[in-house]
């Protein structure tokens, strides 16, 4: 039976609902790669179950279920109008293999069965403390014995400062019925507060810090984030002992670069590994006090894998992943194999500045590759055959510069190669979820986005809306061209060359047939066209 705080919780879910869209930290694939990173096996995505705490409209889940026919997936939500929504939309998109229910995490029991992968995001911190308890009992008793479970929440000492700006928010917003006045008027009050503020008051540094978020975010997150009831950050190692009571370990974060010391310099690298005497649990306690840490994505399992679990990262296991990068050399020109040093733009806009011909090769490579991963052993070959070396004299360097970018964060892991297309076939396909979604056509709305393989939200151009439905593998290139004619003759699109609407046919039908390859291009690139 819900309380009278998890029903107001479930009031204003129905009220505003959540911004309900994928999160590529919380990728099965992802959490599958990195539980192999620190020593472990997790349960291939293609046949695995995944339950979702939490899982609003489904934004986070259905994409899961569309790329792996063969797995299951099962989300709750207290918010029977978002679960209404997601059920609309897994309707539409004819899956048979996701199921969204209108359910109370503190009702979960063991009926529900055993899953491979549970997340939970978004939603630890912004729950009563008996809630938090049953998504940690949920994690531990609803877990498969070789599972990996997500949780995201708030930690201080980031959210200290921010708590600040949280109960003045509320302070003035609060007693206002409805969520877009107490918005409103909880915006009116940092306001005043900006204005009034003494520069040299810890309350002037707060709202230096935290403004820029009021300013950028939609109003549905910051009415989740600083109006709705509860919001109960904790330290990261309070986190973990609570974990532990349920008896799950802590495993990893579900960004790996931030549990690197070395990223963090040599002053802070030494002394920390010396006073932490080997435990990541302080280590990363320790960061989250150096960096002022908000928010955590927290990887665990059952306690019975601890003595598995390896942080030291094993060579091994390095060649057995599949790494995605891109590197964009900043100064415009294509990379070069000989020359001097090119630095690069490269995922996360980290940069990267490449020396020697052959981590210039594995940058050629991972960039034309990309969104595709590549196995080192394919790196091998096409590294050494771009340096003219032996493949035995690339080996060393190749995984030299894959172990430190991914200690950097500069490339994506995953467990073995999916699905995504290394380049444009003739009778190019993309899922059947994404080409059958309620908002693609022209008609629907000025914009549109899509998840991608990488379990990421793009947005789609006019162009690309009217291609996807086609992409089944049955279209070549010439099909897609003639498609694009009839929908300029039907005026549904129009094709405007030097300003003016291209109206010739020939003329038509060629800058069609342009548009389609670049259009395709762009698909690619953006991770929606399937191998």
């Amino acid at each position: 039976m819900p309380d009278n705080l998890t029903t107001a919780i479930t009031k204003y879910y129905d009220a505003v609902p959540y911004d309900s869209h994928p999160f590529p930290q919380s990728a099965a694939e992802h959490l599958e790669a990195l539980a192999y990173l620190f020593g472990l096996e997790a349960a291939p995505p293609a046949g695995a179950s995944v339950l979702e705490l939490g899982c609003a409209a489904g934004g986070n889940l259905i994409p899961f279920a569309a790329r792996h026919p063969g797995g299951s997936a099962l989300g709750v939500d207290v918010s029977p109008v978002q679960v209404a929504q997601g059920a609309a939309a897994i309707g539409h998109a004819g899956l048979g293999n996701v199921e969204l229910r209108a359910f109370d995490i503190n009702d979960i029991d063991a009926s529900f069965g055993k899953f491979d992968y549970i997340i939970c995001h978004g939603v630890y911190s912004w729950v009563p403390p008996t809630v938090q308890s049953a998504i940690l009992r949920v994690c531990s008793e609803n877990l498969a014995p070789d599972g990996v479970a997500y949780v995201s929440y708030n930690v201080y000492p980031g959210w200290k400062a921010r708590e600040i700006v949280r109960d003045a928010m509320i302070l003035r917003g609060g007693p206002r019925d409805a969520p877009e006045e107490k918005l409103s008027f909880a915006r009116g009050m940092l306001e005043f507060l900006e204005q009034s503020a003494r520069a040299d008051s810890v309350l002037k540094k707060t709202l230096e810090e935290t403004m820029p978020i009021v300013r950028s975010s939609n109003s549905a997150y910051l009415l989740h984030e600083f109006l709705e009831p509860c919001n109960s950050p904790c330290y990261f190692k309070e986190f973990v002992e609570r974990a532990g009571t349920h008896g799950l370990a802590y495993l990893a974060d579900a960004e790996p670069s931030t549990m690197f010391v070395q990223n963090y310099g040599e002053k802070v690298r030494e002394p920390l590994l010396r006073e932490c005497g080997g435990s990541q649990v302080m280590i990363e306690q320790y960061l989250d006090f150096l960096v002022n840490r908000t928010f955590r994505q927290t990887l665990l399992v059952k306690k019975e894998r601890v003595g598995d679990i390896r942080y030291r990262l094993d060579p091994a296991r390095l060649r057995r992943l599949a790494y995605a990068g891109v590197f964009l050399p900043d100064d415009g020109n294509p990379i070069k194999l000989d020359g001097p040093e090119q630095p690069c733009t490269a995922l996360r806009n980290l940069k990267v500045t490449l020396r020697q011909p052959v981590h210039k090769a594995v940058a050629q490579v991972l960039e034309q590759h990309y969104p595709a991963a590549v196995l080192p052993e394919q790196l091998f070959g096409e590294v050494a055959a771009r340096v003219g070396e032996p493949r035995d004299a690339v080996e060393p360097f190749v995984m030299g510069m894959l172990e430190e970018l991914l200690i950097l964060g500069a490339v994506r892991l995953r467990r073995s190669p999916f699905g995504a297309a290394a380049q444009v076939a003739g009778m190019p396909r993309a899922l059947s979820a994404v080409r059958n979604l309620p908002g693609l056509a022209l008609q629907s709305g000025p914009s549109a986005v899509a998840c991608n393989l990488w379990h990421e939200q793009v947005a789609l151009s006019p162009l690309e809306r009217c291609l996807l439905p086609l992409l089944d593998g049955s279209h070549g290139h010439d099909a897609l061209a003639d498609h694009l004619v009839e929908e300029a003759r039907a005026e549904r699109i129009r094709f405007i060359k030097d300003e003016q609407p291209l109206k010739d046919e020939s003329a038509l039908r060629e800058f069609a047939g342009q548009q389609v390859a670049l259009a395709l291009k762009d698909l690619r690139r953006k991770g929606l066209l399937a191998a």
